[in-house]
Formats: C-alpha cells, sequence, structure tokens
C-alpha cells in the first residue's frame, strides 16, 4: 500500500476553508458591532432632538427652526429605519456564515479522518512487513544453525 497524498491535500483544503470562513464570521461580527453601535448614536440623537422639541424652550423657537428641527429628526429615522435593516441583513449573513462553518468543520474533520485512517494503514502495512522480515530472518538463521 502506498501512501496517498491526496488524503493531506484534501484535509489541508478543508483547513484552510475553516480558516477563511472563521476570518469571514469575524469580520461579520465587526461589522455588525459598528451597525449596533451606530443605531444606538441615532437614537440618543433623535432622543435629544425629540426632548429638545417638548422641552419649554420649542415655544421660543421659529416656526423655521421648528420645521428644520423636525426634518432632521425625519431624516434620523430614515438613517435609523436604513441600519436596522442593515443590522438584520448582517444577521442574516452572520447565521448563514456559521451554517458553512459548521459544514465546513464537519468537512475538515471528515478528511482529517481518512487521512488519520490512510497514514495507520501505512504504519500497520509496514509493521507486519517489519515482521515478515524479521520472521523470515529468524527462519533463516534456525535453518543455518541447522547446518552448521
Amino acid at each position: 500500500m502506498i501512501e496517498r497524498n491526496c488524503w493531506t491535500v484534501l484535509a489541508q483544503r478543508a483547513q484552510d476553508e475553516t480558516a477563511r470562513i472563521q476570518t469571514e464570521l469575524g469580520q461579520l461580527l465587526t461589522r455588525l458591532e459598528s451597525l449596533n453601535a451606530s443605531k444606538n448614536r441615532l437614537q440618543k440623537l433623535y432622543e435629544e432632538y425629540r426632548k429638545q422639541e417638548n422641552s419649554a424652550s420649542a415655544s421660543l423657537q421659529g416656526m423655521r427652526e421648528v420645521m428644520n428641527q423636525r426634518q432632521f429628526m425625519t431624516q434620523l429615522l430614515t438613517l435609523m429605519q436604513r441600519v436596522e435593516m442593515d443590522v438584520q441583513h448582517a444577521q442574516k449573513q452572520l447565521a448563514e456564515t456559521r451554517e458553512r462553518l459548521l459544514n465546513s468543520e464537519r468537512e475538515r474533520l471528515k478528511m482529517q479522518s481518512l487521512a488519520d485512517q490512510n497514514a495507520q494503514a501505512i504504519l500497520h502495512l509496514a509493521d507486519k512487513r517489519e515482521q515478515r522480515q524479521m520472521d523470515e530472518l529468524g527462519v533463516l538463521q534456525f535453518n543455518m544453525r541447522g547446518l552448521a
């Protein structure tokens, strides 16, 4: 039996794919954290403007300022909706990437197992061959003593 490098090559490819997906997963987690931070900042900013609008000083503001403030608040709401959509999209990608990682890890374990089995089979064959040679040598020595 000859050693098949294909199993080790396939195991290495599966390992590389798993590492690539883990890197992608890390990037997605970083992006999701960033989106959540942006969402929180926008919510705080919106709340601040809403409090200003409801405060007593709002009545002292001119109509133009009130309209500008409301328009800005509407823009903040639009941005918050867009960020929320991005968060949902990122969470979906994260779930899909985790599933791909699980599948990749399963494949890596399978390929590693096959590579290990092949290596064990080669070692077992080499041990058998060595034992056969030792047996032949022992028989030869026994026969040589009998002739001498």
